[in-house]
């Protein structure tokens, strides 16, 4: 009936398998019905998970690449500051406002009060102001009065040294030699010579290595010599006085002085003024016996 059949039993009449037109094939034998259709349900499914997983793995990775590390350039930093500072500022607004509006609400006798209260807070304020102020003054001026006292004190030791001849001195003055070969001159001779001195303005005297002060006595010796405050000085007796030298030489030289009185002994006498003069012989400080100070 125009039918071939190969030799291995294959169908070559020319129609098509039921497949092609759209007709299930039948299934084979020993397969359940829809059986095939599962297995190829079953054998689909894992290649589509493989495929969904893999792609939304690496989405996830491209995901966390692109946040992290974060890059933040430099127009970022700028807006981000902006935003800080502007919100900072409406917080302070915010929060003034509130205080603004809480004095708004209060009643007319709170605003009175509270105005009383910064006013009295006010002169508080200033009252302790004005008083640190003065306590400042007060302590500036006693420091200065207390520094000033000290120098006063320092200055008046110094001078009161000078006199007692317990402080060495320097200063100008003149140098008085008496050469007295033959023994002729007396102690009398020496005091008038050292009064004379001290009328003229002289500060410090010093009589060879013996230093003259208020209290200083002369005598004569056995042996035609002089003794100062009971030591005997050695010739010449060497005068170191300290003074202004305009004054203290004519002094000395004057008709019928020192100078002259001593010539007349035959003595030698050379007065010779110095810019400086060293009186460096000292006397130890003797507290009197009786007498105290009557200062309070």
């Amino acid at each position: 009936m125009g039918t071939e059949k190969t030799p291995g039993g294959d169908n070559r009449s020319g129609e098509l398998p039921a497949e092609v037109h759209g007709v299930p094939a039948e299934p084979e034998e020993g397969t359940a019905p829809g059986q095939g259709e599962q297995q190829d349900k079953q054998q689909g499914e894992p290649q589509d998970t493989a495929q969904d997983g893999k792609s939304s793995l690496s989405g996830r990775q491209r995901l966390a690449q692109g946040l992290w590390p974060p890059r933040v350039t430099r127009p970022q930093l700028i807006v981000a500051l902006l935003l800080f500072v502007l919100g900072l500022g409406l917080a302070i607004q915010v929060r003034s406002n509130n205080d603004s509006s809480a004095l708004r609400g209060a009643r007319q006798e709170d605003l009175v009060r509270i105005l009383d209260e910064l006013d009295d807070r006010t002169q508080r304020l200033e009252g302790e102001k004005q008083r640190l102020e003065d306590q400042r003054t007060g302590l500036e001026n006693s420091s200065d009065q207390a520094e000033e006292a000290r120098k006063q004190t320092v200055e008046k030791e110094r001078q009161l040294g000078i006199l007692a001849g317990t402080v060495a001195a320097q200063g100008p003055g003149i140098t008085l030699t008496i050469d007295d070969k033959k023994g002729a001159v007396q102690a009398d001779m020496l005091l008038d010579a050292i009064q004379e001195l001290r009328a003229a303005g002289a500060e410090a005297i010093q009589i060879n290595d013996v230093r003259v002060v208020a209290n200083t006595y002369l005598s004569d010796t056995d042996s035609r010599g002089v003794r100062v405050d009971g030591r005997k000085v050695g010739k010449p007796y060497r005068f170191k006085v300290i003074g202004k030298p305009q004054d203290l030489e004519p002094a000395l030289n004057i008709p019928g002085g020192v100078v002259q009185t001593l010539e007349k002994e035959q003595a030698t006498v050379t007065v010779t003024r110095a810019e400086k003069i060293v009186v460096d012989a000292l006397r130890a400080a003797k507290r009197p016996d009786y007498a105290r100070s009557s200062s309070q």
